[in-house]
């Protein structure tokens, strides 16, 4: 029986199919940030005053400050997070297993304005937290953190676990496991293998979930709204007011522009540190 095959695309086919995506990627990216760069230079008047503007004002400059440590303390508290959450996916036994894979996939299945009322619900004063803490014999406001920066934290980390947990386990899932019994048979005990020998080999997987928690939560607008109360501005609700309240397009756009530069910033640094790691191991 002749196997009937599929006809190969004709050239103006193949040339359609190559210029596609570089095509969809200068209408979908290039061209909106180049109308963005360009409104942070023209608008009000042309000049680099938005971005005098941002260096001078007190406020704006919290903004960024406030965006950088709260991204930075969230990411700190992520990663050991889903670090652990992977090592059990990856090296636990079958329930182990299946009961993290539930943890980690079930917060994709909520929306994030669902997750960050709910955490509303139970940091607020007179919420669970509240009433845990009175039960315990505790202080009332003990665990109730209210409408503040740790309750963005919390809400922050609760959304980005699972993103980071995926690119340490798909590193974990790598590794050679024969090293790691070659290691036990010469006599090194299991906190030493782990430390000596399989950490090191993870580390890319840490340094892809650092890089992706970090730029994640630089641009995180709804969590930071309703669990901050408007008390705790990041820089996309900075950019957001600018914009739709207060009709400032060219501020918007140059707080926009600088968030875009502390992605690229991360993202050379992650790479700076993984070339580094990689000589050193060579």
């Amino acid at each position: 029986m002749a196997i009937i095959s599929k006809p190969p695309l004709s050239p103006i086919g193949m040339q359609i199919m190559l210029w596609a995506l570089p095509a969809l990627l200068v209408l979908a990216y290039v061209l909106p940030f180049a109308g963005v760069a360009l409104w942070s230079v023209t608008r009000p008047a042309p000049g680099m005053e938005n971005y005098v503007r941002i260096v001078a004002s007190p406020d704006l400059r919290m903004i960024l400050y406030r965006t950088v440590l709260i991204c930075g303390v969230s990411t700190i508290v992520t990663v050991p997070l889903a670090y652990i959450l992977a090592y059990y996916w990856v090296m636990g036994r079958a329930v182990t297993s299946r009961l993290m894979e539930i943890c980690i996939f079930l917060p994709f299945w909520i929306s994030v304005l669902v997750r960050a009322f709910g955490w509303v619900v139970i940091l607020r004063n007179n919420g669970l937290a509240s009433d845990l803490a009175t039960y315990l014999g505790l202080p009332a406001d003990m665990l109730a953190t209210g409408r503040s920066a740790t309750s963005v934290v919390i809400g922050m980390v609760h959304f980005m676990v699972p993103f980071a947990v995926l690119p340490m386990a798909s590193v974990m899932r790598k590794i050679d496991h024969r090293v790691l019994l070659a290691a036990n048979g010469l006599g090194a005990a299991a906190p030493y293998v782990f430390w000596r020998v399989f950490l090191p080999m993870s580390a890319p997987g840490i340094y892809s979930a650092l890089s992706v928690s970090f730029i994640l939560s630089l641009g995180f607008f709804v969590t930071p709204m309703v669990l901050g109360g408007g008390r705790v501005t990041m820089i996309a609700e900075g950019v957001f007011v600018q914009m739709f309240q207060t009709a400032n397009w060219g501020l918007g756009s140059a707080l926009g522009i600088i968030l875009m530069l502390f992605v690229l910033a991360v993202l050379w640094l992650v790479r700076s540190v993984v070339k580094l790691d990689q000589s050193v191991s060579r």
